[in-house]
């Protein structure tokens, strides 16, 4: 069985990418800090513990797995956190992907499979968002993913790396055999903080600016379904072992819906009213998101066929009614 080394798959995408793996004949490797990921989640392979920026330990990983491919997940992500700390997301997310770089060239290990994001293209209202389009991040997350995405492309020119990209807008929902899920601390993903709000477990969901240019006054995002995600992250590993080259793919649906429909909708789905309060905008937030792209159906054969709102809350509720990860 081919090894894939995973990094941050203790975290929630990296998870349900190692549930995938593995149900597609792979041995997925575990590669996490643990710092926002979760021991419990690592259930599909073997856990090796490390930080992407000590690369002496990443020689070990490698050399002891032998991975055929790198799965590359691991990054802090909260926008918030990004503007005010840039550093920390610099340091983190870039020196620890040239590291992971420079680790997997040496061993050999020349198909990378990175999660990017939207993020890079930032603010950008009334576009089409395509592969093609302009990237002007607004927050360091977005910036040091943009940054990763042209180390990849430098690596790849300079030793052959082969690289497939894929930047995806908001994922959600959870494995629909509840195995794993959504859970972060702190949580700061709209639909996680809505159900802890349904349930009880916090006062309030809050509703961060309702002044927005769109027809209610809060964001619109494009939802993707976590287990779709994963299954172009498998067809992407496919799309190189097939040796077609460096690509860029967008994630979407093509559909947005409002923070206020999110919440109508998870009122319908659990039959439960949403409290929520109404807050300032937070900075680094835009105003709408949403993929134009077709690319992924088209050239992967990707169809995200689990991605609609009611899904995507039907299954991630399934998964909060279960429990959570305890280490």
């Amino acid at each position: 069985m081919k090894s894939v080394l995973v990094t941050g798959g203790a975290g929630y995408i990296g998870s349900h990418a190692c549930k995938a793996l593995l149900a597609a004949g792979y041995l997925p490797v575990t590669f996490d800090n643990l710092t926002t990921g979760w021991r419990d989640a690592v259930k599909f392979g073997p856990f090796e513990q490390g930080d992407l920026r000590d690369r002496g330990r990443l020689d070990q990983v490698f050399a002891a797995h032998q991975p055929v491919a790198v799965m590359h997940f691991a990054a802090l992500s909260q926008v918030g956190e990004s503007m005010s700390d840039p550093g920390k997301y610099w340091n983190n997310n870039v020196s620890g992907s040239i590291c992971l770089l420079e680790a997997a060239v040496a061993a050999g290990c020349m198909e990378f499979v990175f999660s990017s994001t939207c993020a890079t293209y930032g603010d950008q209202d009334n576009v089409v968002l395509d592969e093609n389009s302009a990237q002007y991040p607004i927050n360091a997350y977005g910036a040091s993913k943009r940054a990763i995405e042209d180390m990849l492309h430098d690596f790849g020119a300079a030793f052959g790396l082969n690289h497939v990209i894929f930047r995806y807008f908001n994922v959600a929902g959870a494995d629909q055999d509840a195995e794993i899920g959504e859970f972060h601390q702190p949580e700061t993903h709209l639909i996680p903080l809505m159900l802890d709000a349904i349930d009880g477990k916090r006062a309030a969901l809050t509703i961060f600016g309702t002044d927005y240019p769109t027809p209610d006054g809060t964001c619109i995002r494009d939802y993707v379904h976590v287990c779709d995600l994963v299954d172009a992250h498998v067809l992407g590993l496919k799309w190189l072992e097939q040796g077609r080259g460096n690509r860029i793919f967008n994630l979407g649906t093509g559909s947005g819906f409002s923070v206020r429909e999110v919440i109508e909708q998870s009122r319908a789905v659990t039959n439960r009213e949403v409290p929520f309060v109404e807050g300032p905008r937070r900075a680094g937030d835009c105003t709408k998101l949403v993929s134009g792209s077709t690319r992924a159906e088209q050239e992967l054969g990707w169809a995200p066929t689990r991605s609609t709102l009611d899904k995507m809350i039907a299954d991630a509720w399934r998964w909060h009614q279960t429990g959570h990860y305890s280490d």
